[in-house]
């Protein structure tokens, strides 16, 4: 297997609109900061897919052999709607009638049983913004300081005019310019105080009503959403890190802000390299709560809706996700993801055959090649469903050695062994599932019967019987192929 030293990572920088040569900052290292859930409601399908994709650069990292440092954090006070003075948990708290920070575990318990069904491993660190009150109370401080934030009737607000007269770049990672920004300003909440129309609140002075607050220098209140991730990632990653990463509706306002923060305090670019995963649609729709074209983690993966005809296992949802790029858009529908069923059982019947090859003379297949493509594939920016077709030419391998129609050198068997099992588990995180799902299995079993009881009549021209076996499959719907190789099924 390859290490980082013999391996380069192309990945598609946002920052600069372009894939770029990976250099981490320290060789061997890698830190990696991705923006976690805000915890005021059941975890998002969306968020599932980014978190999901981040975890497979996680892994490949790690089983390039990277001492990674992989910190999400809990967003679980400051998350500011659509900058107004009341927070997402604390409207949630006074809908559900609980307190903030019930509200706070009820859903963070969600989110972690979400993402262990899914496979994900977990970060190395998940710092909570309001454990770390007192780093982003220092940071506005040092803003302030550097005359980059003001206050403003016990709020304080980040000068973004400010920031880009003194050579800042706000706009920068979403490509906007601040005059068109400000021209399509709303009139919200909080306006009246700011200098700008796009100053962002570092901290917000609470009123009486306000649940979640902490004491501060300018008032009691509470931090904006953007700050947290300043100071969280900095305090854990250095004041320059090598990747952040999260979903494509982040890149503005909030990773933008972000960087203003950090430059504004310590004069250098927070981040090498940004990296940002796609949406995911349902039945061609924006998912919305509003239409009700949306869909809960756990009502796909029990059957409980009216989308999918049946429960799907979080494995094959993972493998559904992947089997899209992370930067593309990905479109939930049950066709979609009953065909990557199909498919990963087909995949995973023939993974769950490898161990029991035996070795023989050598093969026409040639493995070293198969690897290195494999690699190439994850190189070239986490492609995960280029990988997952070479693996599905590996199934195609496993089968023909099953068959006996192939055979490979006990080195080549091990080799191959191996490469697979990494792709598989490591590093896209899949496993074989139960019996009680994985059906196929059995189904394989069956019709490998069948085939070689047709293969014996047609050796004896029994063409009556070989035909009845044939058609009476047919009408089942499983179609058989006779080829060079063997006879194969496929389910229509």
């Amino acid at each position: 297997m390859r290490t980082f030293k013999d391996n380069q990572i192309k990945l598609y920088n946002s920052l600069h609109g372009k894939k770029e040569d990976f250099i981490p900052l320290h060789e061997g290292f890698i830190g990696m900061y991705v923006c976690g859930p805000t915890v005021y409601n059941n975890v998002h399908l969306g968020n599932c897919r980014t978190f999901l994709s981040f975890d497979v650069i996680n892994r490949y990292f790690r089983h390039l052999g990277y001492k990674v440092r992989y910190v999400r954090n809990i967003t679980d006070a400051g998350h500011l709607t659509d900058d107004n003075s009341e927070d997402k948990i604390s409207t949630r708290a006074r809908l559900e009638r609980i307190e903030p920070m019930e509200v706070v575990q009820k859903y963070t318990l969600n989110f972690h049983r979400v993402l262990e069904q899914l496979n994900l491993l977990p970060p190395d660190i998940e710092p909570t913004a309001t454990g770390h009150i007192v780093e982003q109370i220092e940071l506005i401080k040092e803003l302030l300081t550097k005359g980059l934030a003001y206050v403003a009737n016990g709020s304080v607000y980040f000068d973004v005019t400010k920031y880009n007269d003194e050579g800042g770049n706000y706009g920068e990672l979403s490509g906007r310019r601040i005059e068109d920004m400000i021209a399509n300003t709303r009139d919200l909440d909080g306006q009246g105080e700011k200098k700008n129309p796009q100053d962002f609140a570092l901290w917000k002075k609470a009123s009486p009503e306000h649940i979640m607050r902490w004491p501060s220098p300018w008032s009691d209140g509470f931090p904006g959403w953007h700050l947290e991730c300043t100071a969280m990632s900095t305090k854990y990653l250095g004041k320059q890190f090598d990747i952040h990463g999260g979903g494509m509706d982040l890149k503005f306002p909030h990773h933008e802000c972000e960087i203003a923060q950090a430059k504004g305090s310590y004069g250098e670019e927070p981040v090498k390299y940004w990296l940002h995963a796609n949406m995911l649609t349902l039945n061609g729709q924006k998912m919305s709560k509003s239409t009700g074209n949306t869909i809960l983690p756990e009502e796909l993966i029990s059957g409980n809706n009216s989308f999918f005809e049946k429960p799907i296992h979080p494995i094959v949802v993972r493998f559904f996700f992947l089997q899209a790029h992370y930067r593309s858009i990905l479109d939930l529908s049950n066709e979609a993801v009953m065909a990557a069923e199909k498919g990963f059982f087909r995949l995973a019947s023939a993974i769950e055959k490898l161990p029991l090859i035996t070795p023989g003379s050598t093969s026409s297949f040639n493995i070293q090649e198969w690897i290195d493509n494999c690699y190439e594939a994850l190189n070239d920016d986490f492609n995960t469903p280029i990988l997952i077709s070479h693996l599905f030419d590996a199934a195609k391998l496993i089968n023909n050695l099953d068959l006996k129609n192939e055979t490979l050198s006990a080195q080549d068997l091990e080799l191959f062994q191996k490469a697979v099992h990494s792709y598989f588990y490591d590093i896209l995180g899949l496993e074989l599932l139960s019996d009680s799902f994985n059906d196929t299995s059995k189904l394989d079993s069956a019709m490998k019967v069948l085939i070689d009881l047709r293969n014996k009549a047609r050796l004896e021209k029994d063409w009556p019987l070989s035909d009845e076996i044939r058609d009476r499959l047919s009408e089942s719907g499983i179609i058989l192929k006779d080829g060079k190789e063997g006879t194969t099924y496929d389910i229509e």
